[in-house]
């Protein structure tokens, strides 16, 4: 089981004033995680010579985050991804979300996304567990939406993220986390030569907007294709339009919802009582690895899809933990999610929440050494 301490973490412009809590387990992993955003600042793990590492991008202050418009660390909600227009149509009716992307909507938006609240804060059984309402009208959706995010941090070094949502009419709900990796270190620089595997044979192609086209691609004969461990920058610049678009990776991955039990147990995972996880509710997500840290992340999830975003819009402008420019490509996240604009696609899995109903999803970003 994981101790939990805190400590403040500065207060917002209003005077709110935020706390930081830390999980560690008895190998000496951390995982910090703030009650502003629910936002992970800081993740720490051995590499291949016992040295702890912290391979989360993050901000040594509040200001910083408060600045913040790249989502470090933060839960995304209450749909990750984009929207077209701004436009949401359910059956009690046609919703206009804040569009806070050009003419589109991103993450939540600026100020109905989840990534720039206060979240309530409850310890119990070595997790941290934050709470947050969100009012119908927040971003534009419509009913009250009550959430709960749960971080874990087990003896094997599994970073677990639970979610729990319910409404009290009928809304969409897709929750995501979007911490930046980086296996060699945050004051690293790029994540270019790290390798990436991706569990999943299709992508959903985008138009020059990053919204989604409708269609479901194989990866095979594209720069999309992970299906063996790749370095990310082998085919970042490749003249291909995906790329151009996006100015690298942020694209989502079908998954092919490879069952995770089996891989789980053959690397120990799942076994710890202080924080236990149900392999068999997950399938496989993605695979990285540092050749020079040796750290190596195997990801799961119970979600469809996953985006691959590869930091191409960090702009250093604000500087990161012990003043580090954090520049393009300094990080990269794994997105577990609904796919991103699903409510104009009929053929993609929909993230709709019925009124009453209770949502929940899964991810463990499990961290260990190459051997």
């Amino acid at each position: 089981m994981a101790k939990i301490t805190k400590e403040a973490f500065g207060e917002l412009k209003d005077g709110r004033k935020i706390t930081l809590y830390t999980l560690e387990n008895s190998r000496g992993a951390r995982l910090s995680v703030m009650d502003y955003g629910a936002r992970l600042q800081s993740l720490v793990v051995p590499d291949r010579d016992g040295k702890g590492i912290d391979v989360a991008l993050g901000y040594d202050n509040i200001a910083s985050y408060e600045a913040d418009d790249k989502y470090l660390g933060a839960v995304l909600g209450r749909s990750a991804g984009r929207i077209a227009f701004g436009d949401l149509q359910l059956e009690s009716g046609t919703y206009v979300l804040e569009c806070n992307e050009g003419r589109n909507h991103l993450h939540g938006g600026d100020f109905g996304g989840y990534a720039k609240k206060t979240w309530t804060a409850e310890e119990k059984g070595g997790e941290l567990t934050l709470h947050y309402m969100s009012p119908a009208g927040e971003g534009g959706y419509p009913g009250d939406l009550k959430v709960a995010v749960t971080y874990g941090l087990s003896e094997k070094n599994e970073l677990v993220i639970r979610y729990e949502a319910v409404a009290n009419g009928d809304t969409i709900c897709n929750l995501s986390q979007h911490t930046y990796f980086n296996l060699e270190g945050f004051s690293s620089g790029s994540v270019l030569d790290q390798k990436i595997r991706i569990f999943a044979a299709k992508y959903t192609p985008t138009d020059n907007e990053s919204i989604p086209d409708g269609r479901i691609l194989l990866v095979e004969g594209t720069p999309l294709d992970f299906s063996e461990p790749t370095e990310i920058g082998a085919r970042i610049d490749a003249p291909f339009s995906q790329m151009r678009w996006a100015g690298g990776y942020d694209h989502n991955f079908a998954l092919d919802k490879t069952p995770a039990a089996e891989e789980a147990k053959a690397l120990g995972l799942g076994t710890d009582s202080g924080c236990p996880v149900d392999y068999s509710r997950l399938h496989k997500m993605a695979y990285a690895v540092s050749d020079k840290t040796g750290i190596e992340l195997h990801s799961y999830t119970t979600q469809p899809g996953v985006q691959f975003y590869t930091g191409n819009y960090l702009d250093g402008v604000l500087r990161g933990k012990a003043g580090t420019v954090f520049g393009p490509r300094a990080g990269f996240t794994l997105e577990a999610q609904y796919y991103p604009d699903a409510v104009h696609h009929m053929n993609f899995e929909q993230p709709l929440l019925r009124s009453g109903d209770t949502w929940t999803a899964e991810t463990v970003y499990a961290f260990g050494v190459k051997e």
